[in-house]
C-alpha cells in the first residue's frame, strides 16, 4: 500500500508517518517546513525518521537512511501543478492530509496564510484524489469548528454554524469541500476533529510547550480568562492510533440518511466526520497543576482576560470513533504530561 501523508514534519504528521512506516506501508511524506515556528524542530522530527536536513530541498525526494519505505518531499500544497504531478506519479492508495496552517490566534494576524494553505492547498488535495482514484482521503479538522456551541459534549451530529476564528472557518470549509467531492465524485472522505493534542515533539505555540518552557525557565505563565477555561487534552499516541484505525474504515453512504433531517456527521455520500478527544475536559488550573507536579516546580502565573478567537471549553464525544474503530482515546493526563516533560527536558537539555 502506498500512502501520502502531508504535514509530515509536523507534530502529528511525523508521528503518523512513523506508525505507517512500521506497519509496512510505502510512505511519502510532504511538508513545506515553513517558519510559523522554529523549523529546526521540524527538521529534528524528520531526522528521527531518517531524513537528514542537508538532503531536504524543494521539489526533490529525500530517502530515509533508516527506513527503506519512507521518502520525503518539500513542497507547498497550494502549488497546484506540483501537487497534481505528485499525485500522477505517486500511485497512492490512501492520502492523509495533516498539512495546514495551524493556530487560532495567528489566523487573526495573518489570515491570508490560512486561506492559501488550508483552502487552496486542500482543493489541490481533493483534485489529486479525484483524478487518481484514491481509495480514502483522511484529513485533519479541528475541535475549533464547534465555535460558539454551548451544548457539551461536542457531537459530530450537532451543527457548527458559528466559528469564532478564521482558522476554525477554514477547517469547517474543508469539511464542506470534502462533502462536495464525496457527493460529486464518490470520493470516500473522513474528517477528524482533533481536540487539544499534546505530547513529545509538540508545537511550540501550544500551551503544553509554552507552559513547560515558562516553568522550567522561571518565567510566569500567561493564564487566559483568569484560568476559567476547560480543555479536552488528547495525547499524541491516542491521536495516531485513531488515525491509523480510521484509515482502514472507508466510508460508504449512510442508507438511513434523511435529507429532511440531515445528520452533519454522515451523508448519502461516502463521507464521515469524527471527533478524536479524550472525553475528559480538564480545568486550566488543574492542567497547570499536572505540569507543576511533573516538573516539581510551582509556576508563577500572570492572569489575563480571554483572547480573541479562544473558546471557553472543548469536550469531545468520541463514541462514534469508538463504534467505528473499537478505539477511544484514554491516556491519563498526568501520565501524558509526565512523558511530555521528560521529552522536553531531554530535547532542550533543561
Amino acid at each position: 500500500m502506498n500512502i501520502l501523508i502531508t504535514g509530515a514534519a509536523g507534530f502529528i504528521g511525523s508521528a503518523v508517518c512513523e506508525r505507517f512506516i512500521k506497519k509496512g506501508f510505502n510512505v511519502t511524506g510532504l511538508d513545506n517546513i515553513n517558519s510559523y515556528y522554529d523549523p529546526q524542530l521540524k527538521y529534528d522530527r524528520l531526522a528521527a525518521l531518517g531524513i537528514k536536513k542537508e538532503n531536504v530541498d524543494w521539489y526533490k525526494f529525500a530517502k530515509s537512511e533508516i527506513h527503506s519505505n519512507f521518502s520525503f518531499i518539500r513542497m507547498n500544497l497550494e502549488d497546484n501543478q506540483a501537487t497534481q504531478m505528485l499525485f500522477a506519479n505517486g500511485d497512492f492508495d490512501i492520502v492523509i492530509n495533516l498539512g495546514a496552517q495551524a493556530g487560532v490566534r495567528y489566523s487573526i494576524e495573518n489570515p491570508h496564510a490560512y486561506v492559501e494553505s488550508n483552502v487552496d492547498g486542500f482543493i489541490n488535495i481533493l483534485e489529486g484524489c479525484r483524478h487518481n482514484k484514491i481509495k480514502h482521503l483522511v484529513y485533519a479538522s479541528s475541535s475549533s469548528v464547534y465555535g460558539l456551541n454551548g451544548k457539551v459534549p461536542f457531537s459530530e451530529h450537532d451543527g457548527i454554524a458559528h466559528p469564532v476564528s478564521l482558522y476554525a472557518a477554514t477547517k469547517k470549509s474543508n469539511e464542506l469541500m470534502a462533502h462536495a467531492y464525496s457527493k460529486l465524485y464518490n470520493l470516500p472522505t473522513t474528517g477528524l476533529r482533533f481536540f487539544t493534542v499534546y505530547g513529545p515533539w509538540g508545537r511550540p505555540d501550544m500551551s503544553p510547550f509554552l507552559f513547560m518552557d515558562a516553568i522550567l525557565h522561571d518565567r510566569p505563565l500567561k493564564v487566559f480568562n483568569n484560568g476559567d477555561m476547560w480543555r479536552d487534552f488528547t495525547y499524541i499516541d491516542d491521536i495516531v492510533e485513531g488515525i491509523v484505525r480510521i484509515a482502514d474504515v472507508i466510508p460508504t453512504p449512510n442508507p438511513d440518511w434523511d435529507e429532511k433531517n440531515p445528520d452533519p456527521a454522515t451523508s448519502s455520500a461516502p463521507y464521515r466526520v469524527y471527533n478524536i478527544g479524550n472525553q475528559k475536559p480538564t480545568r486550566l488550573m488543574d492542567y497547570i497543576s499536572c505540569i507543576e507536579k511533573a516538573t516539581g516546580i510551582e509556576a508563577k502565573k500572570d492572569f489575563l482576560p480571554m483572547q480573541p478567537g479562544d473558546v471557553y471549553q472543548t469536550y469531545a464525544d468520541s463514541s462514534a470513533l469508538a463504534e467505528a474503530t473499537g478505539f477511544s482515546p484514554n491516556t491519563d493526563l498526568q501520565d501524558g504530561i509526565n512523558r511530555t516533560v521528560e521529552w522536553f527536558r531531554s530535547y532542550f537539555n533543561c
